[in-house]
């Protein structure tokens, strides 16, 4: 279900990090549209500030009529009605004793990501050795290690994304607490970032140069975080914001002519 909220500021970017904050989001998780442009105007006569509006995506409500089921005991025998408050007693009993079985298992992500990818790569006929590590931010890092991993990677790193995706589902079903798992392969996103990061320099530039917004080309969430990333302190002039809805979602790198 999607849902958004308006709000104001001096600029573009202090109105998306009011809404930001509010919601407790990132850029990438939800859609900006600037509503009113900030102006100064003259010695603070006719200013106008910033309005934007971000749309965002909230879970749908559980339904809840599963949460009132009717027991159909015989009103006539009494044995009855004492059978059925039993049952609903046992039932909520069971929710609360499989929570503490998932909390154990929790550390123990290691074996079930290369167990996992272990056998995703025995199915697709391509071998890689499976390495592994935890960093100090909690995400699991996974590189696989082998030759010739391009089918691996795919056209832009789409397989590579998709593995990953997989991964991370996989690992985390059945669990309480989800992890992170990034997975690379013959240091391809390592490339890519530093790809990204120029990209990200010269488009600012060219905003800087023509005075004026620059949209970049559609990108996934992680290629969209490295770009805002690299943005971030570039300019007092630069900000950069998420438009549009996947796999069509792109940044628009905005230039601020009141900074």
């Amino acid at each position: 279900m999607l849902k958004w909220i308006e709000t104001t500021g001096k600029t573009e970017r202090a109105a998306i990090n009011a809404a930001l904050e509010q919601l407790g989001l990132e850029d990438d998780n939800v859609s900006i549209e600037v509503i009113t442009r900030a102006k100064t105007g003259f010695l603070g006569i006719g200013s106008c500030p910033a309005k934007i509006r971000v749309t965002y995506e909230v879970p749908d409500e559980p339904e809840e009529v599963q949460e009132t089921p009717a027991p159909e005991p015989p009103v006539e025998e009494t044995e009855g009605k004492a059978d059925a408050k039993e049952v609903p007693a046992a039932v909520r009993e069971e929710p609360t004793s499989a929570p503490a079985d998932r909390s154990e298992a929790v550390p123990d992500r290691s074996a079930r990501i290369e167990e996992f990818l272990t056998g995703l790569l025995e199915r697709l006929e391509c071998p890689a050795q499976v390495k592994i590590d935890l960093n100090e931010a909690g995400i699991y890092q996974v590189e696989l290690v082998g030759q010739n991993l391009g089918s691996l990677i795919g056209r832009r790193g789409e397989t590579l994304d998709a593995i990953q995706q997989l991964t991370n589902y996989s690992v985390n079903r059945g669990q309480s607490k989800r992890v992170r798992i990034h997975i690379d392969a013959e240091h391809y996103r390592a490339k890519r970032e530093e790809s990204l990061q120029r990209l990200a320099r010269k488009t600012a530039g060219k905003a800087l140069k023509y005075r004026r917004n620059m949209m970049l080309e559609p990108m996934n969430a992680y290629e969209r975080h490295v770009i805002h990333a690299a943005l971030q302190d570039y300019n007092p002039a630069i900000s950069t914001y998420s438009t549009g809805t996947e796999p069509s979602r792109r940044i628009v790198v905005v230039f601020d002519r009141n900074a």
